[in-house]
């Protein structure tokens, strides 16, 4: 056991920067992978926690006040039932914000879907004019219990009993309206009612869904939302970088076991003599291969100690969502749990990496074997020796000589090295489709950057006001209801926008924009929904009016997970000549500050408008950026150390050649070049392939992500041209410098040195 110790330790010595940087890849592989599950069970466990405590509806169904929904209660699959709850639309404004927000009367507190009070109290009929407001919008007004909210078009103020949580969609400025609590008396107009149905199999919630639109009618259902629609919004962002780390932590860990694994095979390769004479002094086949799986174990361990201490220390400091995601998962039963088996697994994994590579030195021969005289690579080739008598530089010829000689040997670096590149080459696209997002909205379906609903002023005095500012470059007026689907199983958007003398700018992915009547383009999420494709025809509901479309093209729509399907208004108002627009998207002038324009024109409306910013998917992942450098910086960590194995792998075979290389006239600057020119053709190849492999690979992951979430393909960007240039160069140049300092050592070795190592 002590001579084992002693001699790990003497190779620990030897190979200090190597063991080293694995300790800091690990770290930093495991910190990823614990920050996946950190996020992971940031984007399910709130909403799941509310749900489960409010006893939340799988389906909330809003109807015409006429609508007999009291049937609800006896169909098939129905537990219990919500309401129903009469609901009127209206705008409130506190602290300077307009909402939009659905009043919804209730006399006492729900059994189904009950608010969760965060903060005040609940409703009291001694406080007629008391509401509670849903978390989300509370923070949208900026208001708390005490506060007081004006009603617009109504000359009434309601005061803020109280902030609660709520398991329903929750509030999105200019898409789906604010939840607010409050007594039936206060809801003096109700233009609508909604009830909740829990079910006893949440898995039967289209069929559900379909039976409560068959009773009440097509016409009297004005929109459903699901329990999957709830939890989708909830979850958001969060779960989209909580796969991002979780795939590339499980990509840099099988990169890093794949380095460990070149590690040993290299350095059993160096030490056969040295195994062998251990062996012969009395090791057994099993303490060889125990003293390299312990020696890695022990690098995993510490790196998988450090990580977890970290992330569990100063996890929660870190800014933004990852720290509160950190935060939250601390606080639940499984924190301790994850915070064991995530780095047990990671740990466990690289040691049967380990394993696998030590077995080969298990496997040497006590006695060693004789060094075949002729270099291992063969002699040179045809084009080899035409290369030389064209007059190439003889280090060049020979470097690659020595490379090419070898093939499966370096088949297996090219491979090891190719995939730190190739992930880091998927991570820039990564990065470069953020930006695209950032930087041209327009080519991500985001020509608009404000919505304009307008209260009390009509299509021309709306127009007028809005064309009127020199900051607006072009307006489009339109229109958003409800539509009931085929199978009456959901309900999506129908959107009416521009007309046919002016259509609206539609980011295509596929086909082409609508020109005539009956032609409409559609998301992803649409697509996938009504299974159908580009070049179908579509069959929609709204209320008692079905629309049929014919589905000229697929747009990238990162709004409502894809379900809209959009036509111009022309075509909508020959179905419905009555229809006017309620509506308008505003594409402003380069430069200009939508959030400035915003707020400036909701003041010179005169309360006539609520205007809204265009809300940017790419905001919620601005925290993305941080992991990709962060992943990047791993990624090179593990790419240097299997860097550095072909180095040393490279030195100790050209030793054995040293003496010969100079009998026959090679000066030591050109035996130096030799390496470093077979370091820099194997870091070229394997550049060339993580190029290739990694934007094939990034694009397919990324247009994967865009159809899961109902966006669609065709959002991935490609990394400009220059970076990836100067990636590759970068890459080749440091493999070239790292390798010229150990070569150039080797070199003005004695020649005596240079013959034991060869022997």
């Amino acid at each position: 056991m002590r001579a084992m110790v002693r001699w790990a330790h003497a190779d620990l010595r030897r190979h200090r920067g190597e063991a080293l940087f694995l300790v800091l890849a690990t770290v930093g592989i495991i910190a990823s992978l614990l920050l996946a599950t950190a996020l992971f069970a940031y984007a399910t466990n709130p909403w799941q926690r509310v749900f489960t405590k409010a006893h939340g509806a799988h389906v909330w169904i809003h109807t015409s006040v006429s609508a007999d929904t009291h049937r609800l209660a006896g169909l098939d699959g129905v537990d219990s039932v919500a309401g129903p709850f009469p609901t009127e639309s209206a705008t409130l404004t506190a602290n300077g914000v307009r909402v939009s927000a659905e009043l919804r009367g209730t006399a006492a507190l729900p059994s189904v879907g009950r608010p969760l009070l965060t903060s005040g109290h609940w409703l009291r009929p001694s406080e007629p004019g008391g509401v509670v407001l849903e978390s989300h919008l509370a923070h949208a007004l900026l208001a708390g219990p005490g506060d007081t909210l004006t009603l617009s078009g109504a000359a009434r103020t309601l005061t803020v009993l109280g902030v609660a949580d709520s398991a329903e969609p929750r509030y999105s400025p200019g898409e789906r309206p604010g939840l607010v609590w409050t007594l039936p008396a206060t809801v003096r107009a109700p233009d609508g009612q909604v009830t909740g149905l829990r079910l006893s199999d949440p898995d039967d919630t289209d069929y559900a869904v379909q039976r409560a639109v068959t009773v009440l009618g097509a016409g009297a259902v004005g929109e459903v939302s699901t329990w999957q629609q709830a939890r989708g919004q909830a979850q958001g962002d969060n779960r989209l970088l909580g796969q991002i780390l979780a795939l590339f932590g499980l990509a840099a860990l099988a990169a890093a076991c794949f380095a460990v694994h070149g590690a040993i095979s290299t350095r059993v390769r160096g030490h056969l003599r040295n195994i062998s004479v251990l062996k012969a002094i009395g090791f057994t086949p099993g303490q060889v291969v125990r003293v390299f799986v312990l020696q890695h174990l022990a690098y995993a361990l510490l790196g998988a100690v450090v990580a977890a201490s970290l992330i569990r220390g100063l996890g929660s400091r870190i800014p933004g969502r990852l720290g509160e995601a950190i935060d939250v998962w601390q606080g639940l039963p499984q924190h301790p749990m994850g915070l064991f088996t995530v780095p047990t697994g990671a740990v466990l994994f690289i040691g049967a990496t380990t394993a696998l590579a030590a077995w080969r030195a298990g496997r040497v021969p006590p006695v060693p074997m004789p060094r075949p005289t002729a270099s291992a690579a063969g002699g040179l080739s045809v084009i080899g020796r035409g290369a030389l008598g064209r007059g190439l530089p003889p280090a060049l010829v020979l470097g690659v000589h020595r490379t090419l000689g070898r093939r499966s040997r370096s088949l297996a670096t090219v491979a090891r090295l190719a995939l730190p590149l190739l992930l880091m080459v998927v991570a820039m696209s990564a990065w470069s489709t953020i930006d695209r997002f950032h930087d041209h909205p327009e080519r991500a379906g985001l020509a608009a950057a404000l919505t304009v609903h307008a209260d009390g002023l009509g299509d021309t005095a709306t127009r007028s006001l809005l064309r009127g500012d020199p900051r607006i470059a072009a307006v489009y007026p339109g229109i958003e209801v409800t539509a009931l689907v085929p199978g009456q199983t959901a309900t999506i958007a129908l959107r009416g926008l521009g007309t046919r003398r002016d259509p609206y700018p539609y980011a295509l992915a596929e086909g082409r924009p609508p020109r005539d009547l009956d032609e409409a383009v559609a998301g992803q999420g649409l697509l996938d929904l009504l299974h159908v494709q580009v070049g179908d025809w579509a069959r929609v509901t709204v209320g008692e009016r079905p629309q049929i479309l014919h589905i000229v093209g697929r747009v990238i729509e990162p709004e409502n997970a894809g379900r809209i399907i959009s036509t111009s208004l022309d075509t909508l108002r020959a179905n419905d000549p009555g229809l006017r627009a309620s509506l308008y998207h505003v594409r402003l002038r380069p430069g200009t500050d939508a959030h400035t324009v915003a707020t400036q024109m909701s003041e010179e409306a005169g309360g006539h408008l609520d205007v809204y910013t265009v809300t940017n998917p790419a905001d919620g992942l601005s925290s993305l950026r941080g992991v990709i450098a962060g992943l990047i910086a791993i990624l090179a960590f593990i790419g240097l150390v299997e860097l550095l194995t072909v180095i040393g792998a490279w030195v100790r075979e050209g030793e054995g050649d040293l003496l010969a290389l100079k009998a026959i006239g090679l000066s030591p600057r050109q035996i130096t070049a030799i390496t470093v020119a077979a370091t820099a053709c194997t870091t070229l190849t394997a550049v060339l392939a993580g190029l290739a492999g990694g934007l094939l690979l990034a694009r397919q992951l990324i247009d994967a992500q865009g159809r899961s979430s109902g966006i669609g393909a065709g959002i991935a960007q490609t990394p400009p041209t220059g970076l990836l240039v100067a990636f590759g160069t970068v890459a080749v140049l440091g493999a070239a410098a790292l390798a010229a300092l150990p070569a150039t050592h080797a070199v003005h070795r004695h020649p005596v040195d240079a013959a034991n190592t060869a022997a």
